[in-house]
């Protein structure tokens, strides 16, 4: 098995629940589920650009990005938010369009965040 590398965020959860922001197994990274820290009070479209920007910082940290993603999970609170969140996704991967998720949840850790999304990066070998 190749090498293990823990990337680890900047969440206070991350001890108490024991949990990295990324790991990195040879070329695959997969980036646990990130909310919107930092951007709680804007809208759904805002909060997903916060998301995605946090995803792009913890990728470069494991010598990946977004071209790399081959899989997105996207949780909402609220269902009538999917548009603006997809659009916002589509953004960041429009080109690259990876295997993607879209799942309504009943609620995310801090009750103000609106998206939370996971990924995961194959790097070529």
């Amino acid at each position: 098995m190749s090498e293990r590398q823990n990337i680890a965020g900047t969440s206070p959860y991350e001890p108490i629940i024991g949990f990295s922001r990324a790991v990195r197994v040879g070329g695959h990274i997969m980036v646990s589920g990130t909310g919107p820290v930092g951007a709680d009070d804007l809208d759904a479209a805002g909060q997903t650009e916060q998301v995605l920007t946090l995803i792009a910082a913890v990728l470069k940290q494991a010598g990946a990005s977004f071209e790399h993603v081959v899989r997105t999970r996207m949780y909402l609170t609220h269902a009538e938010d999917w548009e603006a969140i997809g659009r916002v996704h589509g953004k960041f991967f429009g080109i690259v369009r990876p295997a993607s998720s879209m799942v309504v949840v009943a609620a995310l850790l801090n009750p103000k965040w609106r998206i939370e999304i996971e990924a995961d990066a194959l790097l070529p070998e």
